[in-house]
């Protein structure tokens, strides 16, 4: 099955207290087309980029068999830049530089191969970019995922609110989702969310782990205790990777699945903070993964 995703390609100045890391390559779309990479051979991204974006990372994108047929490209133009340094907990972090170049009037073109596309992954960019990209599909998806953020909550409700009646699953973290909904409890929060149209909720908590809620359901997946997390740029894209390529992989949409899919997505995850950028998802096995699930099997079973 394909899967399309839609976000950012991207450079990013990162500073951790395990370092720092000058002008890498980043961006929602590249981790989530990366992570995603590893379960369908069928990945197509949608972004923008300037000519000073490596052409030697895009090779290495295709040759993971990642279609940027979708990908425009502006000559004498910047690509998105991104600054920011991580605390000492690594869960909070001050923007430094935002330079959106680009980014700024980027009007999304899907080559006619992506307007069939099975699953939909809409990375966190503005609602009305969102919009347009499901305004381009021919036939509609058996699953559409959208990510966002408080900022769009901020500046773009109306919009936000109005995407959201044409997805199916909605992945944001517990304080965006306590900030849309107006509720503390995250399962107040849930049920307030499927009033806006989702069917299935996914709240990313970070080293907590991640919720996933259906009106009827609800499931926990802890995040794996790392000895050594470098960097967690990029990891809830990771994960919406993981999440979203399994399930294009497996092609099965029940809440048992979507477990598996959560654990899945947690694990791709959990190798991207173990290095700076994307250093760690480009040259992982399936053995690796398979058994970095096994590891999240593991620190939940239990016998009574």
């Amino acid at each position: 099955m394909s899967l399309l995703t839609i976000g950012t390609v991207a450079f990013d100045d990162i500073e951790t207290p395990f370092g720092r890391a000058e002008r890498v390559v980043g961006g929602a779309a590249t981790y989530i087309s990366l992570a995603a990479s590893y379960f369908t051979p069928a990945v197509q991204v949608v972004s923008v980029i300037g000519d000073d974006f490596p052409t030697e990372t895009l090779d290495d994108l295709r040759r993971r068999g990642i279609n940027l047929d979708g990908i425009q490209v502006k000559h004498g133009e910047k690509s998105f830049f991104w600054a920011g340094r991580y605390h000492n907990n690594l869960n909070d972090r001050d923007t430094l530089d935002t330079q959106l170049n680009v980014l700024a009037d980027f009007d999304p073109v899907l080559p006619e191969a992506y307007t069939n596309a099975d699953y939909v992954m809409l990375g966190n960019l503005t609602p009305a970019v969102q919009h347009r990209v499901l305004d381009q599909l021919k036939v509609k998806p058996k699953l559409v995922a959208l990510d966002t953020m408080n900022f769009w909550m901020n500046v773009a409700l109306d919009s936000l609110l109005e995407v959201l009646k044409r997805i199916d699953i909605l992945t944001i973290n517990d304080e965006e989702a306590r900030q849309l909904t107006g509720q503390h409890s995250l399962v107040n929060a849930a049920e307030a969310i499927f009033t806006m149209g989702p069917r299935f909720l996914v709240i990313k908590k970070g080293e907590h782990g991640a919720l996933l809620f259906s009106p009827d359901n609800v499931f926990f997946a802890p995040a794996l205790p790392l000895a050594q997390v470098f960097d967690p740029t990029g990891a809830g894209d990771t994960f919406a990777g993981g999440f979203m390529g399994y399930l294009a992989s497996t092609d099965d949409l029940s809440f048992d699945n979507m477990k598996r899919a959560v654990i899945f997505g947690s694990a791709m995850a959990s190798f991207c903070v173990e290095r700076f950028s994307i250093e760690r998802l480009t040259n992982l096995s399936r053995p690796e993964i398979d058994q970095r699930v096994q590891r999240f099997a593991d620190l939940v079973h239990f016998t009574r």
